[in-house]
């Protein structure tokens, strides 16, 4: 009868520690979906711009600019990580733009500077979480 009870009261303090963790890592699991959308629509873009297919650049610049404004995206609070997050939202913005304009070159260079932001800011995110170690 008592290792009954003590095997439920393991079950029980495991079940709440596996449950409490799955509401600690939401955000995180949000962000990961949050990511692979983005990588799903600058794959599109780069598509787009290698296609020269402007609504579909168009159409994938602007969910980058809307997935980069989601509040579970922000995870740093530095003064670098909102530059960068602005400074990508511009060249989405951009992106979007210049395949209204049918501008192929301006949408491909936007395409490089906004892909330089993720690298600049992914970098960010590494240094400063090393830094907080």
């Amino acid at each position: 009868m008592h290792k009954a009870i003590g095997t439920v009261a393991v079950i029980l303090s495991v079940s709440a520690i596996l449950l409490g963790r799955g509401s600690i890592d939401e955000p995180k699991k949000e962000r990961n979906l949050l990511m692979e959308m983005k990588l799903k629509s600058a794959q599109k873009v780069l598509e787009g711009v290698a296609t020269g297919d402007f609504a579909l650049i168009e159409k994938h610049a602007e969910e980058l600019a809307l997935i980069s404004k989601k509040a579970e995206w922000q995870i740093l609070k530095t003064p670098d990580y909102v530059r960068f997050g602005e400074e990508f939202r511009r060249h989405a913005d951009d992106i979007a733009r210049q395949a209204k304009n049918r501008n192929l070159d301006g949408a491909a260079l936007g395409y490089v500077q906004m892909t330089m932001d993720c690298v600049n800011c992914h970098k960010h995110v590494r240094e400063v979480r090393i830094a907080r170690r």
